[in-house]
């Protein structure tokens, strides 16, 4: 008789563990999705901050650089960006950086 209870409460005992793996599983797939969700890969053209920590848009909205060093010397230039939008932060990661046409024609002048 106590073998048969022990055998129930390890069986019991593991249904349980593997419940609750099952949906930390499902909550780690979830949340990896969203983020990939929200943002998503595109251009932005406008100008370079001084610092070179964020980007003015054509429209007049402001993008945070979430990886600054990608604009490095490229500080107060109009430029169109690739990379990825976080619309819901207001943030952009660069992927690549490509300089204007008006701001080429200014720095040779």
């Amino acid at each position: 008789m106590r073998k048969m209870m022990a055998l129930c409460f390890s069986f019991a005992l593991l249904v349980s563990m593997l419940a609750v793996a099952q949906e930390a599983s499902q909550q780690s797939a979830t949340s990896s999705a969203a983020g990939q969700m929200a943002s998503k890969a595109t251009s932005i053209s406008g100008k370079v901050s001084d610092d070179g920590k964020t980007i003015v848009d054509k429209d007049g909205e402001s993008w945070t650089v979430s990886n600054p060093d990608a604009l490095k010397a490229h500080e107060s230039h109009e430029v169109t960006i690739k990379g990825d939008i976080d619309s819901a932060k207001n943030e952009v990661r660069v992927k690549s950086v490509k300089m204007t046409k008006a701001s080429t024609d200014t720095t040779k002048q």
